[in-house]
């Protein structure tokens, strides 16, 4: 069984595991910022996992790079897509561990993507999960091992909770364009959220909206931070993060799978950027790129 650590600070309790060095707790007091799940699994529906070195989905789990084509596992099977990369659902091990009583703590983990058929590089990851009053921040380190160039994006998946029903949320999205899709959930257009249902740029209730879409031109704050909030029944929760870095989220309402939670999903690449190049990392022989996000109780 893979390991698990609990870090806790003031009223936040986090458990990070080994196993797709997932989030599988957060809390704050006795309310719930995330769903949580079993320690044995499975994890439902990516739940508190990390997406590299690609989020979201590649078409026909395929593409073409440096003039040589790829083809990877496509592990969404009804649409044909290779979803959410390659190290959710794999073990990653823990280098380095800090608990501070009641004060913070953090854990680092490790693992290293080696080559495959589908993605034949070598990229080292490290990710470190750090607790203090003002909520848990993850940070997410890349290196490129080999001795080419390799392609890379990365983001989180988390559920935020705000109560039952996703319905009943209040969400404020502060972002201007939207991706609007085709039936298989890949990229279709770019368009400004004004005049269509995705419009959350003044937060309101999500209702009957259904939401699984990636967004752009986000509106950050005087801090340089993009803040997605959501308040709900039992609270409110905070995901924050640097918009020059991480310039896209997908957002699911999760309606159609059954699943507690509203997804908001922090990328620094769009859907399928692995074939359109938008906003795709390369990262040279030695490069390092580091992403970062905060999730808070408000």
């Amino acid at each position: 069984m893979s390991r698990m650590f609990t870090l806790r600070s003031g009223t936040l309790h986090a458990e990070i595991t080994e196993w797709s060095a997932a989030l599988r707790v957060l809390r704050h007091g006795e309310r719930d910022l995330v769903p949580s799940w079993p320690v044995d699994g499975p994890i439902p529906y990516y739940s508190g996992t990390l997406l590299a070195p690609w989020p979201n989905r590649i078409a026909d789990a395929s593409y073409t790079f440096e003039g040589r084509a790829h083809r990877l596992t496509a592990n969404e099977e009804d649409r044909g897509n290779a979803l959410h990369g390659l190290v959710a659902g794999v073990d990653w091990e823990a280098v380095e561990w800090l608990a501070v009583e009641d004060e913070h703590g953090s854990v680092r983990l490790a693992h290293t993507i080696t080559p495959s058929s589908g993605y034949p590089f070598t990229v080292a990851l490290q990710v470190l999960y750090s607790l203090t009053s003002e909520g848990l921040t993850t940070t997410v380190t890349a290196e490129n091992l080999g001795d080419g160039p390799a392609p890379y994006g990365c983001g989180p998946h988390p559920w935020l909770l705000a109560g039952e029903r996703v319905e009943d949320y209040e969400l404020h999205l502060p972002a201007t364009k939207v991706l609007l899709v085709d039936d298989r959930l890949l990229p279709r257009s770019l368009e400004d959220v004004s005049g269509t249902p995705y419009d959350f740029t003044t937060a309101r209730t999500v209702g009957g909206t259904a939401v699984d879409h990636a967004f752009t031109g986000l509106l950050a704050d005087a801090d340089g931070l993009v803040r997605v909030r959501v308040n709900g029944p039992d609270g409110g929760v905070e995901i924050r993060w640097d918009a020059s870095v991480l310039p896209w989220v997908q957002v699911c309402t999760g309606t159609v799978l059954d699943f507690q939670g509203l997804a908001v999903e922090p990328m620094t690449c769009p859907p399928d950027a692995f074939n359109s190049g938008t906003d795709l990392i390369v990262l040279q022989p030695g490069d390092k790129v580091e992403t970062s996000w905060t999730i808070s109780p408000i």
